[in-house]
């Protein structure tokens, strides 16, 4: 599985979390903790959202983190209130710049860690969620990719956490249809620039790992605590999700629970149409 950071506060340089910690995201590609893979080394990608503009930045690399040396100068320049950074431990598919994370269309940006059951019996219905105004974007070959162009198309402009609900319940429900034993595994971050979301959820399985750390109303939410004292670190639960807002108290809320995405009905399509309206 992959590692990652998502941090929401006053405009810093990258390098806070990305690269200075003992534990930062770099070192974590070469010797993670928690993930289910011990070396994250199947490529690399930076976001960040500068003043004025209404869409990300993105550098990908296909090179591990530990060995680009642009990494380290691109993070110490670099400044941002809200940026990504996602170290990739590749499931199945091709260690290419388009398969890195972080994805980014229009004002919304989406990295993730995790799975959706096999992917090989259920990557045609998936990619079928996908509407023609969002297929063209669809320029990889992950399950993550595909996941966030479905959420678009289930109405991620007016409702992220609504769409992020349909389309997690409905994928669920084709991994169950499978047959498969392999779970789905959603721990994910979302951002529009202004606002961001992460969740932790997972279907027939535990879910990855997930904290968070809060100073005031600045955030930053990792795979895998940046240094070894756990105590300002805060463990999120499965099936919870957390919401920073610009000027907003951090929050902690409800996501699904494995029993709810249980219910869903693989035979049924998400109401595409109906959440984009």
């Amino acid at each position: 599985m992959c590692r990652w950071i998502a941090y929401r506060g006053e405009s810093i340089s990258l390098d806070r979390y990305v690269t200075a910690p003992a534990h930062s995201l770099v070192v974590q590609s070469l010797n993670s903790f928690e993930g289910n893979a011990v070396v994250n080394g199947d490529g690399f990608g930076m976001g960040w959202y500068s003043p004025g503009l209404d869409t990300p930045g993105l550098y990908k690399e296909v090179r591990p983190a530990w060995s680009d040396e642009n990494l380290r100068h691109l993070a110490h320049h670099i400044r941002s209130d809200l940026f990504f950074a996602h170290v990739r431990a590749a499931t199945g598919t091709p260690t290419t710049r388009q398969n890195c994370h972080p994805f980014a269309s229009g004002r919304w940006m989406f990295m993730h860690n995790g799975q959706l059951g096999d992917w090989s019996l259920i990557r045609r219905q998936v990619e079928a969620m996908i509407p023609d105004k969002y297929y063209g974007q669809r320029i990889g070959t992950t399950d993550s990719e595909a996941m966030f162009l479905a959420m678009l198309g289930a109405g991620l402009e007016s409702d992220p956490v609504g769409a992020a609900e349909r389309t997690v319940r409905h994928i669920a429900g084709l991994v169950r249809q499978s047959g498969t034993d392999e779970p789905l595994r959603f721990t994910a971050a979302l951002a529009n620039g202004r606002d961001l979301y992460a969740f932790r959820f997972s279907f027939n399985g535990s879910a990855n790992t997930l904290y968070l750390r809060k100073a005031g109303d600045d955030a930053v939410i990792v795979s895998e605590p940046l240094d070894l004292d756990r105590s300002h670190w805060e463990s999120v639960p499965p099936g919870s999700m957390v919401v920073v807002r610009g000027g907003r108290p951090v929050e902690r809320l409800p996501f699904l629970r494995d029993e709810q995405a249980a219910e869903a009905e693989p035979g049924k399509p998400v109401p595409l149409a109906a959440a984009a309206e």
